[in-house]
């Protein structure tokens, strides 16, 4: 895992927030460690949701986000797996669209 930091900043509903910070309180940490660690959560969870893993691959394969991207959100070897079905769903539409 990468030691690179990068600041961001965002508005949350004050409830939220406040719930974060009493945790935060609790296990003797600060709001950042809390926040950071509720997001790697959400991100790993997500990785393994099948449904917004499919939704990941659209994405990927209507080229809104690139394989770097693909790959820090469903890890190397699913990444790798959606690259070499993109790059046959090319070479179909090729073929398709050359019969035509």
């Amino acid at each position: 895992m990468s030691t690179e930091k990068k600041r961001v900043q965002f508005r949350a509903p004050n409830r939220l927030i406040d719930r974060a910070d009493a945790l935060a309180a609790v296990l003797g940490e600060d709001r950042t460690d809390v926040l950071v660690t509720a997001l790697r959560e959400y991100l790993q969870d997500a990785a393994h949701d099948d449904k917004l893993v499919q939704e990941i691959a659209a994405a990927y394969y209507d080229d809104e986000i690139t394989f770097e991207q693909l790959k820090a959100l469903v890890g190397a070897e699913e990444a790798a797996n959606l690259r070499v079905l993109k790059q046959q769903l090319d070479e179909d539409f090729i073929d398709e669209v050359a019969d035509v």
